[in-house]
């Protein structure tokens, strides 16, 4: 039987995110470096959303997202790992817009 590929459909609501990869260390803003063993409660990670649900209403694809990684389902597809939520567990969306947003630039 031939390799048969699959197109992945996103159900209501439903988010899928491909997480920005973590350096293995990182630099405070007075250059200490931080080793990759430290673990820092509750951070959040920005990621590239590669699939919406018919339901989702703010998001799009290839927008750029904040959001938890802990307590999310993650699927792995053709050896990239995907996280999958809700659209309302999403905390952020980066916009290039300044109307309403916090000033606040990436």
């Amino acid at each position: 039987m031939a390799d048969v590929k699959f197109e992945i459909q996103m159900l209501h609501d439903r988010v899928m995110v491909r997480a920005e990869q973590d350096s293995e260390e990182r630099r405070s803003t007075a250059g200490i470096v931080i080793p990759a063993t430290v673990k820092m409660a509750n951070r959040l990670v920005w990621g590239e959303v590669c699939g919406v649900g018919a339901s989702a209403r703010s998001v799009k694809v290839g927008d750029k997202v904040l959001f938890n990684p802990e307590d999310q389902y993650e699927v792995e597809v053709q050896g990239q790992v995907y996280v999958v939520m809700r659209e309302r567990d999403l905390h952020a969306i980066a916009t290039t817009q300044t109307d309403h947003g916090t000033g606040l630039y990436l």
